[in-house]
């Protein structure tokens, strides 16, 4: 499996969009946001700061998106991270990649702090996560509601790079392009 892994650009909305579109309804019901609103794609592009990856592989479409969003104020050094893989393009080894890239990107910016919400009945994910060195801070309950009402519970997992050390910044420094 060739995967090019680089910089969100002007040139992918398209391609953002069919990614987007391409997600499952299933799927949609564990992000946060919907993903069919045009504000939640223009924000891929439009906002300042942090970090955009786009995973693209050989079927030249995109495998999967990533982004670490800085936090304001006070909380600037706090990345929040969301990982989107296409459903085909699963269980390869391209989340704990995208996630990793995004987590360097991230580090390099200067968030030492980087959080990512996980569905909590979600275990290969959160153990992906773990692998990176993040922990569990907190059990949220209830905290997505999908449009027929179920409920489901959030798992917040985080990185600190001081705790990690400069480890992963050593062992990935070609990670970042």
């Amino acid at each position: 499996m060739i995967l090019n892994v680089r910089a969100l650009g002007p040139a992918d909305e398209n391609a953002l969009r069919n990614f987007f579109e391409a997600i499952p309804d299933r799927d949609r019901t564990f992000f946060k946001e919907d993903l069919d609103e045009l504000a939640v794609l223009r924000r891929w592009f439009d906002e300042k700061g942090g970090v955009r990856l786009v995973a693209i592989g050989d079927n030249a479409g995109l495998d999967a998106v990533a982004a670490v969003r800085p936090g304001t104020g006070r909380s600037r050094h706090v990345g929040d991270l969301r990982l989107i893989v296409a459903p085909d393009r699963r269980r390869r080894g391209i989340g704990q990649l995208m996630a990793r890239r995004a987590l360097v990107c991230a580090l390099r910016c200067g968030m030492w702090k980087i959080s990512v919400e996980v569905i909590a009945h979600h275990q290969p994910t959160i153990d992906m996560f773990l692998a990176l060195g993040f922990i569990p801070e907190a059990l949220l309950r209830d905290q997505l509601c999908s449009p027929n009402g179920e409920r489901q519970d959030l798992v917040l997992l985080s990185h600190f790079a001081e705790e990690a050390g400069d480890d992963l910044l050593v062992a990935a420094p070609d990670d970042a392009q």
